[in-house]
């Protein structure tokens, strides 16, 4: 009897052991019976506005328009979906036995399923698990569901239900349903409106607008009397929403910055985007991006990009990729301000800053204008012209290529590349020697983006603000590699902006005569070929980045930055709030004697002179070296030599010359200048250059043009002589060619290959020049 006893006690154990290991298997299989993510979805892509408003949105990769999980339920629709679907929601664990159980009695009386007992909780786990819907299935879900209430709490319950119900078609989650079905946010939905949607995901077929209308209208008035007979609703909210109509039709979701949507859909795919862009401004540019578009459309200019930027608060306000988004035609697709496009002109200020602040320019230094001919490369001014020597802030100012580019060959090509490259242009990304000094006419391409990235951010360090890459998410900036800190010095930039407000160029358009402009530092970019033409401008509160052209490549003859992008940039700044232009950085500027006439500094014989800030590294320019000490005769019509003058008056005067190309230019826009006088008769020769070639430069490439009837070209040479009306006398390798008096230039047919040419004038001075022909 004793052994039972204890074989039965033993027996118990075993089976303790095992009814424990059981309930605790169960107990860690019930913890971990839930993913940790219940839904994988693909979701819409969809952006707002720094305010929250819906800009645009794109489908899902599975066709349906699913927009990212809420994490909120707004109240109406709140009340609407509990006192339709579960109005015991806030008391049980995700499982509502007498629910379940009356449905169990209604599904056997009826011999088929009549209702479904389920809880919201429990329809959140279907609709998450996207089972048949069977008898061992909806025993799965009582149990997801109980473990569901563990881990989330009710509102988070609610949010993943209306976030992922279907509400019709392939329309999927209150967001997405409010928008199509209403055309608004759910954030704004009427009681008739959320009373709809609440009976939507019940029996979604139902949203086909065309049909089960009547049907549809029923059982949403239903529920609005529910609502108002348990109070949630007064009688006049309720006469009001039963009165308020089905919608007609599905609407479109709005369109508005299409290519910023686009954008985000790319870089942030099925990701709720708040950007920093301003709706109210955002509209306002696309519809003057429209009103110009149409008017450029006249001349075959397709296409248009407005990019503005908050310099304050470095967020992107309005970002006009394109117009024209919805037409298919070519180009309109087109993102213009991601896209490389060729610089034209537009990278200059960034030179004249750089030079500025490195001590190698004062602003207006005098800089040749004169034809060159740098191996091969033979940059010419928008206007055909030469004016022999302009200011550096007027050539800038003006847009003059040549200055500019004798600007870079003396800062250097490698240097300025890699000035661009830390200042935030990736797209100019090959060698240096790739470009050549073509990179400061155009030869490099930047994108919008960049480039007004990097103007906004010389306008920050005016405003002494962290120069970093502009936003476009409200919570965090898009692109935190590259940032740029403290690159710009307010000091040049201050002295750039200074000349960039004086842009006018009157044969393309007077700024100044248009009403209502504030002060703006602008500039304007031509690409070679007419293809693409910019204008950026920066204000203390927004930097503008403004591009026309036909975004497939083609030129057009009038598409040129002043006359096409210009006039837009303008209309953008009229429609932005005016503001106060920069304050003048203090203890930055130091005092200098500048010479009026050559803009450097003053030299021992510089008479007129202007006391002006400059930077302390412009202390280290060179003194001018056009202002001579002469000796003239008495009448000061001659010059004399002090050992030839003999008993003769003599006076010794200080005069501005020139070097003899320079000056050729120089005295056709400036009357007031006066050349040297000659010198008196056998007084001995002048130290001054007297002639220089205006072409061939020196070790000039030139390629001989065939004529018409496919004959060998000619080249024409030309030189200029402080004293025109001397006598030149022309030699081509040595050989006598002919004499020139007043207008020296001539034309010759050399065979190819290396060849000097030889002037001599009456008075025994020479000057010589190598080319090579090819």
């Amino acid at each position: 009897m004793g052994a039972r006893i204890i074989n039965l006690f033993k027996h118990l154990s075993i089976t303790g052991k095992v009814i424990l290991s059981t309930i605790t298997i169960l107990v860690i299989a019930y913890i971990f019976c839930l993913p940790k993510e219940l839904f994988h979805v693909p979701y819409s892509t969809v952006v707002a506005d720094r305010n929250g408003e819906l800009l645009g949105a794109r489908i899902a990769s599975d066709g349906q328009w699913r927009f990212p999980p809420r994490s909120t339920t707004p109240e109406k629709i709140k009340q609407c979906l509990i006192m339709f679907e579960d109005r015991h929601f806030y008391h049980h664990w995700g499982v509502n036995p007498f629910a379940t159980g009356r449905a169990a009695w209604q599904n056997l009386k009826n011999k088929r399923v009549v209702s479904g007992g389920s809880t919201l909780t429990m329809q959140t786990i279907r609709l998450a698990r996207n089972k048949s819907r069977t008898f061992g299935e909806k025993f799965i879900e009582m149990i997801l569901a109980t473990r569901l209430e563990f881990r989330a709490s009710k509102e988070e319950i609610l949010s993943m239900y209306v976030s992922h119900a279907p509400f019709g078609g392939n329309v999927v989650g209150l967001d997405a349903a409010a928008w199509r079905y209403f055309g608004h946010s759910a954030e704004d939905l009427s009681w008739a409106e959320a009373a709809m949607l609440a009976v939507l995901p019940n029996a979604p077929s139902m949203i086909h607008l065309s049909k089960a209308r009547q049907a549809l209208l029923e059982k949403r008035n239903r529920l609005l009397k529910q609502l108002y007979k348990k109070e949630v609703i007064d009688e006049s909210a309720y006469e009001l929403a039963v009165s308020e109509p089905l919608p007609e039709e599905p609407h479109s979701l709005p369109q508005v910055a299409p290519h910023l949507v686009s954008r985000f859909y790319q870089e942030r795919n099925g990701k709720y985007s708040v950007s920093t862009i301003d709706r109210g401004i955002q509209t306002q540019i696309e519809s003057l991006a429209e009103r110009w578009s149409n008017e450029f459309n006249r001349s075959d200019i397709r296409n248009l990009a407005i990019l503005v930027i908050n310099i304050r608060t470095n967020q992107v306000v309005a970002y006009c990729g394109n117009v024209n988004f919805e037409r298919k035609q070519a180009g309109n697709q087109v993102d213009v301000i991601q896209a490389p496009r060729s610089t034209g002109s537009i990278l200059k200020p960034f030179l004249y800053y750089a030079m500025l602040q490195e001590g190698t320019l004062l602003p207006d230094m005098l800089l040749p204008d004169i034809p060159v001919n740098i191996n091969g490369f033979t940059p010419q001014n928008f206007n055909l012209q030469f004016e022999g020597a302009v200011p550096a802030s007027e050539a800038l100012a003006r847009s003059l290529n040549i200055p500019a580019v004798t600007m870079l060959q003396k800062y250097g090509v490698p240097k300025f590349h890699n000035f661009l490259r830390q200042a935030g242009f990736k797209t100019i990304n090959r060698p240096a020697s790739h470009y050549g000094l073509s990179l400061i006419l155009g030869g490099a391409e930047a994108t919008l983006w960049d480039v007004t990235s990097a103007y906004a951010n010389m306008g920050r360090s005016l405003l002494q603000l962290p120069q970093e890459k502009c936003s476009l998410l409200l919570a965090s900036p898009l692109e935190k590699e590259g940032t740029v800190t403290d690159f710009f010095q307010p000091g040049a930039v201050w002295q750039t902006f200074d000349a960039l407000t004086e842009v006018n160029r009157p044969e393309e358009i007077d700024w100044k005569s248009i009403p209502s402009m504030h002060p703006i530092a602008w500039k304007t970019g031509t690409s070679y070929g007419f293809r693409d033409a910019w204008a950026v401008g920066v204000t203390p509160e927004y930097a503008v980045g403004v591009w026309v052209g036909n975004a497939t490549g083609e030129g057009k003859p009038g598409l040129v930055g002043a006359r096409t992008a210009g006039p837009v940039l303008f209309d953008t700044f009229n429609m932005l709030p005016a503001s106060r232009w920069f304050k003048r950085p203090g203890s930055i500027f130091v005092k200098a004697e500048i010479c009026r006439k050559s803009g450097y500094l003053k030299s021992r014989f510089c008479e007129e002179t202007d006391t002006l800030p400059v930077l302390p590294a412009g202390l280290k320019t060179e003194v001018c070296p056009y202002h001579h000490l002469i000796t003239l005769s008495a009448d000061e019509t001659l010059r004399i030599y002090e050992n030839c003058a003999n008993t003769e008056p003599t006076i010794q005067k200080s005069w501005f010359t020139l070097p003899p190309v320079w000056e050729w230019y120089y005295k056709q826009h400036h009357p007031e200048y006066k050349p040297l006088p000659p010198f008196k008769p056998g007084c001995g020769e002048d130290a001054l250059q007297q002639m220089q070639f205006i072409y061939p430069p020196m070790n000039a490439r030139i390629a001989l043009p065939r004529q018409m009837d496919g004959s060998k070209g000619f080249i024409t040479v030309e030189l200029a002589h402080s004293n025109p009306g001397t006598t030149i006398y022309w030699h081509l390798d040595n050989s006598y060619l002919t004499q020139t008096q007043d207008f020296h230039k001539i034309s010759l047919q050399p065979k190819p290959g290396k060849h000097s040419l030889t002037a001599v004038d009456d008075a025994g001075n020479t000057v010589s020049t190598t080319f090579f022909v090819e």
